[in-house]
């Protein structure tokens, strides 16, 4: 199992201040064996807004860490043609010595479309073709593509990458159909504790095994979950820390807590109180936290899932003292669980 570090919170911090964390972490990943450092693509909204561009701040990761890998969680395929998404990832690829991987999404908010709204309807189905021209394209393969003057054009990327194929995933909340197309893509899974249990997810990991040992011909894969992370030296005092920050995020991400609700009837009042009763819940099942003890646990469990990699997302919390102080923790359990 390897562990890394995942962004995705509210902007909560100002100034200078802003991406502390994410450096700062990310520096840390670097000097203790962390596998990667992951950064999304989210606009128009403090949830996650920080980050538009993952190709921006992983560049800036490339420029302060000499071996964690740098990747995407993820890159909103729609809204780019696979061209930029390339070309920006090699350049992060040099920057880092070749260390840059992407995982790919469909996208899940309509506001995001602002930027390319035509792009919307079809959204879904065109990510497996952006997973394949992405591939050809780091391979330094020609596209044909159409120029400004409405003529037929052949181009390839620069600068030509470092490492000669692109590590890339799919990412999901759940379903199993996007598992099972991962598969057929020969591509990862990128995928999160919150919207299932540990015995769904080990049923769609194994879809997904399937899936992609019928595609490629021979096993293999690589399964990613995103779990919110905080340790500490006592249970009781990282369930207080947590509890209002969690919540929060719960009642921000409600279309996966409360499944089987109509969110439209619901006031900002029954949201609120709903997410709160979901509390109890996820911290027990669906994050990394508690003592390093309460995390080998759980590592232990999804490690017999069939997951790889377990990516920490650290800054929910809207507190960057305190999601620093938290990583030596996560650093013992990554030991305790290599040493066991």
């Amino acid at each position: 199992m390897d562990f890394s570090l995942f962004y995705f919170a509210d902007d909560a911090s100002a100034g200078r201040d802003r991406y502390r964390l994410l450096l700062e972490g990310a520096r840390f990943a670097d000097e203790h064996g962390l596998a990667a450092v992951w950064t999304p693509e989210r606009h128009f909204d403090s949830f996650g807004g920080a980050y538009p561009n993952p190709a921006v701040t992983g560049a800036a990761l490339a420029a302060v860490t000499e071996r964690v890998e740098i990747r995407a969680g993820s890159v909103v395929a729609p809204l780019h043609p696979a061209v930029r998404i390339a070309e920006e990832w090699s350049v992060v690829d040099n920057l880092s010595g070749g260390r840059a991987g992407i995982a790919l999404a469909s996208g899940w908010h309509a506001a995001d479309f602002a930027i390319r709204p035509e792009a919307y309807a079809d959204r879904r189905q065109s990510l497996a073709e952006t997973v394949e021209t992405v591939r050809r394209l780091w391979r330094l393969e020609h596209v044909d593509l159409v120029d400004g003057a409405d003529r037929p054009v052949r181009v390839r990327i620069y600068p030509s990458p470092v490492r000669p194929e692109l590590p890339m995933w799919l990412s999901t909340a759940g379903n199993v159909a996007s598992f099972e197309l991962a598969g057929r893509l020969g591509v990862g899974v990128l995928t999160t504790l919150i919207g299932h249990d540990v015995p769904e997810l080990r049923a769609k990991i194994a879809a997904y095994r399937a899936s992609f040992a019928a595609a490629q011909r021979h096993p293999g894969g690589h399964v990613v979950v995103m779990a919110h992370t905080c340790l500490g030296t006592d249970r009781t005092s990282v369930r207080e820390l947590v509890r209002t920050p969690f919540t929060a995020y719960l009642a921000k991400s409600a279309s996966l807590v409360l499944r089987g609700i109509d969110l439209e009837q619901l006031d900002e009042g029954d949201l609120a109180f709903l997410a709160a009763r979901a509390f109890e819940r996820y911290f027990d099942s669906a994050g990394l936290f508690g003592t390093v003890t309460d995390g080998l646990r759980t590592v232990a469990e999804l490690a017999d899932a069939g997951v790889d990699e377990v990516a920490c997302l650290i800054d929910f919390l809207g507190d960057t003292d305190a999601a620093l102080a938290g990583l030596p923790h996560l650093d013992r359990l990554r030991l305790a669980w290599h040493e066991r």
